[in-house]
């Protein structure tokens, strides 16, 4: 893994390139494509070591799936929620993502936060 201090965790490929477009920091974004298994947890326990890890996962019942495994894993993961009403962190507009991003204490792109662009 390369040397960022933060990870997030995402769920798909289209929330990994959504959130490193409004990132404005070297961050390893890493996808478990849906649910993960207790294997590849234990797996990503030992690489995640020393990283401060955060989960930002969709608005529905897989990504509570997925915040769950990762509580009983890595209870000191910060998790970041989108606003329900855009479900998928895939659909949330970038002046969303850059500002659950920014509370979280990530440097973001400030033409992240232009409305209108990129929607």
């Amino acid at each position: 893994m390369r040397q960022a201090e933060k990870v997030i965790i995402v769920e798909g490929r289209s929330d990994k390139q959504k959130v490193a477009a409004v990132l404005n920091e070297p961050v390893v974004i890493l996808c478990t494509n849906g649910t993960i298994s207790d294997a590849r947890l234990e797996e990503l326990a030992d690489e995640l070591e020393g990283h401060d890890v955060y989960v930002l996962a969709d608005a529905d019942e897989a990504g509570e799936k997925l915040r769950r495994q990762f509580r009983r894993m890595f209870p000191e993961a910060e998790h970041i929620y989108i606003d329900r009403a855009y479900r998928e962190v895939a659909a949330a507009p970038p002046w969303h993502l850059a500002q659950v991003l920014l509370r979280a204490h990530f440097d973001v792109r400030i033409d992240s936060f232009m409305r209108g662009r990129g929607e």
